[in-house]
């Protein structure tokens, strides 16, 4: 669903961009690069604005807070990502590689990689070659309906990771970004599935919720909300050991999710990256070779 609501967003804006320069280029080319130019500005202030509240809503947090170069470089990489991402893999290359469950167990644990608010298994698509060249069997999910509760995607979860245990003969490692960690945290509480899974590792997910969710109107948007009572009674309901379970990376410019140690979940492995933005954090190369060397140390 996240490929067609994309791909159509992204039809309708290049037509109106076309639409525009057919009309204003015969008024004149300054008119037409002007169009083009509040468009663009348009597309910066919408990417900019949670930075500007990132940064303000940090000074209260306990984690470090960002530079000012680092909040620029951040937006300026996010605004990369968020085309790459929101433009290219998930509307049109969701599908082009497809999950890897080999016919024989190759030693090492599988992989469930599980998405975030608004995206598909196009967010993974650096992740998955590097997991198959070592030997890691993977599932990329997609969590629908979009707009649903979090404890829909239960089954969901539930169904890849018993795929990559029938491949593998052991309980797999998931990887998380954003709202997909809550996801996991649900499908441990709704299956008791502390025993079927070896490692979580998320990667900004708002385990406390974020400033920016109260702002949403959706179902899983309110229950990520800061201390939404979703959350907890999530939380009422895990055993303390759960939480050892969980790798947590956050980051001081997740344009996302902040204050900054929402996504540091209490009693779990903390690995703080300064300078990262939301997107960014999920296709970073150093992120995806330290996940992947936590992966190796599982086996």
């Amino acid at each position: 669903m996240i490929a067609r609501m994309q791909l159509l967003a992204l039809v309708f804006l290049v037509l109106s961009l076309a639409a525009w320069w057919a009309w204003a280029l015969p008024q004149g080319l300054d008119l037409a690069w002007a169009g083009m130019g509040v468009f663009a500005g348009m597309y910066v202030l919408g990417l900019g604005l949670p930075f500007v509240l990132m940064h303000a809503v940090n000074q209260a947090d306990v984690a470090p807070r960002a530079t000012l170069a680092q909040v620029l470089r951040a937006a300026v990489a996010e605004a990369r990502w968020a085309l790459v991402v929101f433009g290219w893999r998930q509307p049109l290359r969701s599908t082009s590689v497809p999950d890897w469950l080999p016919d024989a167990p190759t030693g090492h644990r599988g992989v469930v990689l599980v998405h975030g608010f608004l995206c598909n298994r196009g967010l993974w698509l650096s992740w998955m070659p590097l997991l198959r060249s070592r030997g890691h069997a993977y599932v990329a999910v997609n969590l629908e309906p979009v707009f649903g509760s979090i404890d829909a995607y239960a089954s969901t979860v539930d169904d890849a990771v018993r795929r990559v245990t029938q491949a593998t003969g052991l309980p797999p490692v998931i990887v998380a970004h954003s709202m997909g960690g809550l996801a996991t945290r649900a499908w441990l509480r709704a299956f008791s599935a502390d025993a079927r899974v070896h490692r979580v590792i998320t990667l900004g997910t708002p385990h406390g919720g974020t400033w920016l969710g109260r702002w949403s109107q959706a179902t899983n948007g309110r229950q990520m909300q800061q201390a939404s009572p979703w959350l907890q009674q999530l939380q009422l309901d895990e055993p303390l050991t759960r939480a050892h379970l969980f790798t947590c990376w956050y980051s001081n410019c997740d344009n996302i999710v902040f204050p900054a140690r929402t996504a540091a979940l209490p009693g779990a492995r903390q690995r703080f990256v300064a300078g990262l933005a939301h997107v960014e954090m999920a296709c970073d190369e150093q992120v995806m070779a330290e996940c992947l060397e936590e992966m190796a140390q599982a086996n």
